[in-house]
């Protein structure tokens, strides 16, 4: 059982606060977007180079990543807030364990689709310097779940936390178990 005061909110119900809405959209400009957007723009100016490894399909695949990174990502804001009623800053985190929608294939989907949308504008721009970038994010991301995101849920969630963590893979998409 959660510790006292939290507990598991069935997907979509109740309503969310509104300080999960603001906050979250004040945090999603503020740091995902500003690593998404600025990053990439100052590394490459968002100039059209020659694909790399001058093949075209390089191009096709950023932008490939693009539209599926997007969706997967939007998808994990609004879940933090409708199903978590919280946002994704670690100083105003969820009341509710997020289990619902790409939190079922993976446990960091907001992660992936900013690394999705960072490798796919590394690929759409030809830029190698953006590329590595996501690539530093990427391990900068791994770093924060494992010593300060994992074990804040294990403590906020508890045995449900752990049940969820058996059951779903940290970074590589699988099918849910039934």
């Amino acid at each position: 059982m959660p510790p006292e005061g939290h507990r598991i909110a069935p997907t979509g119900r109740g309503r969310p606060p509104l300080a999960a809405v603001l906050g979250t959209a004040v945090f999603v400009l503020a740091v995902p977007g500003t690593a998404v957007v600025v990053g990439p723009w100052l590394l490459s100016g968002w100039e059209l180079r020659e694909p790399l490894l001058d093949a075209a399909w390089t191009r096709w695949l950023g932008l490939l990543l693009l539209a599926a990174a997007l969706p997967l990502f939007a998808d994990f804001v609004l879940r933090f807030v409708r199903e978590g009623h919280g946002t994704p800053a670690p100083i105003a985190p969820t009341r509710f364990l997020v289990r619902g929608g790409p939190f079922r294939w993976t446990r960091n989907p907001g992660y992936l689709g900013v690394l999705g949308l960072l490798a796919g504008q590394g690929l759409v721009f030809a830029s190698p310097a953006v590329l590595v970038y996501a690539a530093v994010i990427g391990l900068a991301f791994h770093a924060f779940v494992v010593a300060y995101e994992e074990p804040a849920l294990r403590r906020r969630f508890g045995a449900e936390y752990e049940t969820y963590c058996r059951a779903v893979p940290r970074w590589l998409p699988r099918p849910p178990r039934r």
